[in-house]
């Protein structure tokens, strides 16, 4: 699954809606461990586009 929402992260980054709005999806369907993979993962690929959706999405998580 985790490979899979890679994928799709990946298609919709183009829009920073669509992007935020599968990141948080992926909440709903991965393990506890998966997020963290799939954390540095975003972090290392999109940092520089949507650094401060990245932020935002991954703080309010662990809250």
């Amino acid at each position: 699954m985790l490979e899979y929402i890679k994928t799709i992260l990946l298609k919709v980054s183009f829009d920073k809606m669509l992007f935020e709005k599968e990141l948080r999806k992926a909440f709903k369907v991965l393990a506890a461990e998966e997020l963290q993979q799939l954390k540095q993962w975003c972090y290392d690929q999109f940092s520089g586009m949507y650094l401060l959706i990245l932020n935002k999405v991954f703080t309010r998580s662990q809250a």
